[in-house]
């Protein structure tokens, strides 16, 4: 007998016909609970797939309001929406898109006092910040937690997506040292991004984070996958 009720397998049934989720991978999907971390371009894409496939309790971290030039790329708001908190609005929309899904709205900036706090009961951390302070400060603060956490980045036409932190595999700091970090911080803040570039990213993530509750695949720990969207090229390097 499945734990699942009859609308649940409707609503999720194309993705419980799949032999590697199944109904067991669905109740596991309902019963985890996912933080992300930024609700911008990445955490759009991100929070709309994790609701959609039924994750049971999704957080939203972020302080930031909606501002016009967002709406190029973070495709959870809409017009009406600018000036309006970031983590509240992208709650609305995504309870609209699953209202079986809780959602946890945290209107804060991510950081050193609260990061445990906001961690404490979440299964998986998925990293949609757009700096490497917060970068390294959340891979710091999952790894004392013991949970994973799902990278990715995105700039101009290049994206990346990995793994950090899962089952004693590597770490944010062991991709990217501190010297990495100092030769970013001297090229310019804000290099652009194409809009759709941070939907093919965050989708990658949404499905990483679907991998690892489910146990389905091989999971992008130790792998970097890299995306050149202006020439159509990828790679995965392992580290």
């Amino acid at each position: 007998m499945t734990g699942l009720t009859k609308e649940e397998i409707v609503r999720y049934n194309r993705q419980i016909i799949i032999p590697e989720i199944g109904e067991h991978g669905q109740e596991m999907l309902r019963n985890s609970k996912v933080l992300v971390i930024g609700a911008g371009g990445l955490g759009s894409p991100v929070l709309m797939y994790l609701a959609a496939a039924g994750v049971g309790t999704i957080g939203i971290a972020d302080s930031d309001e909606v501002h016009l030039s967002n709406l190029q790329r973070q495709i959870l708001y809409h017009t009406e929406d600018i000036t309006r908190p970031k983590a509240e609005t992208a709650a609305e929309r995504i309870s609209l898109l699953n209202p079986h899904v809780t959602v946890e709205a945290y209107p804060v900036r991510f950081g050193e006092v609260n990061a445990a706090e906001l961690l404490t009961g979440f299964d998986i951390a998925v990293d949609c910040t757009d700096n490497f302070a917060s970068r390294y400060l959340l891979s710091d603060a999952t790894l004392a937690a013991g949970i994973p956490m799902v990278y990715g980045a995105v700039g101009q036409f290049m994206g990346q997506v990995s793994v950090f932190n899962y089952k004693g595999g590597p770490s944010y700091r062991d991709l990217y040292p501190e010297e990495t970090r100092k030769a970013a911080d001297a090229r310019p803040a804000d290099q652009g991004v194409i809009g759709a570039l941070p939907g093919i990213i965050g989708s990658f993530q949404a499905c990483e984070v679907i991998k690892i509750i489910t146990g389905a695949g091989e999971v992008l720990s130790g792998r970097l996958l890299q995306i050149d969207a202006l020439n159509l090229r990828s790679e995965i390097i392992s580290f």
